[in-house]
């Protein structure tokens, strides 16, 4: 089944209700095998292009994961880039601030992680989570000794989206996705966190006290869906109740956009060339003196 970016991206400037966007689609794969076959396509064709990005060195990627808990960052990341060289590709988890981070604006500990030129950055959680967790929690902006005001909010995405212009005019390609789940289907993926032993670990009771704050954050993504999505950092929502359908859509966008980047393999000038033909000779001379010597 083909897959179309066009289908999961969110239209600068238009209002957002995540009730008219699945959480899951028909199929893209009859069978394990399928996804299998497809999914190792992309991975082998991402490697390609991360190769070609680092070697342009013109522009930079930065991917950005959102979601509600169990939604299956962790998971999209590792599968979707497991064939990308691990020196051109970093990934960066934000958890709660530390002291020195809440004495900066809210876009400071980010701002210090984005990625050089030719290389890929990976937010999982990003600077939206201060325009997501603090307005379903606003006891945080206290902490932040933020300065209140009516438009708060409105200013964050304003700021977010300002940030985003910059880097776009200075190289960054970014790709935001949502990782749209159900309600129901987190409550089967913690049911087998709780089951499973060897999940236990990624539990907690803080999980529970988000769930009860479903509608908070639902109004909350809406919000910032709408009000972020441009036409040079455009958000995808990402049905997310079938992780593998999730990872191949993801896949797909990534490549889409990259794709379209005009990029070439640098050129070698007369005088590099030059260099490069007397390296040929010598190397064929010293096989050739190796095989008399031996």
């Amino acid at each position: 089944m083909k897959i179309d970016p066009k289908d999961y991206r969110v239209k600068e400037g238009k209002k957002i209700d995540l009730k008219k966007w699945p959480t899951q689609i028909k199929p893209l794969h009859e069978t394990k095998e399928d996804y299998q076959e497809a999914q190792a396509k992309r991975v082998a064709e991402l490697s390609e292009i991360q190769s070609l990005l680092y070697a342009d060195n013109h522009y930079s990627i930065l991917l950005i994961f959102q979601a509600m808990d169990a939604a299956g960052k962790d998971g999209a990341i590792k599968h979707v880039m497991s064939g990308v060289n691990p020196q051109g590709c970093q990934v960066f988890s934000y958890k709660h601030p530390s002291a020195q981070e809440l004495q900066h604006d809210f876009l400071w500990r980010t701002t210090r992680d984005l990625p050089e030129r030719g290389k890929i950055g990976i937010f999982n959680r990003s600077y939206y989570e201060e325009v997501l967790i603090a307005k379903v929690h606003p006891e945080i902006l206290k902490a932040e000794q933020v300065i209140d005001g009516k438009d708060i909010w409105k200013d964050r995405y304003q700021s977010i989206v300002n940030l985003e212009n910059h880097l776009y005019r200075n190289g960054t390609r970014i790709i935001k996705f949502f990782l749209h789940l159900s309600k129901e289907e987190q409550r089967k993926r913690f049911l087998k966190r709780l089951e499973n032993v060897k999940k236990n670990w990624k539990f907690s009771m803080d999980d529970i006290q988000e769930r009860a704050c479903w509608k908070e954050y639902r109004k909350a993504y809406e919000s910032c869906l709408g009000a972020t999505s441009t036409q040079t950092a455009p958000w995808y929502i990402v049905p997310a109740d079938n992780k593998v359908d999730t990872r191949l859509i993801i896949s797909e966008i990534i490549l889409d956009t990259m794709e379209k980047l005009k990029m070439s393999y640098p050129k070698p000038d007369k005088a590099h060339h030059a260099a490069l033909e007397e390296a040929l000779k010598v190397l064929k001379k010293q096989g050739e003196k190796h095989d008399n010597d031996v």
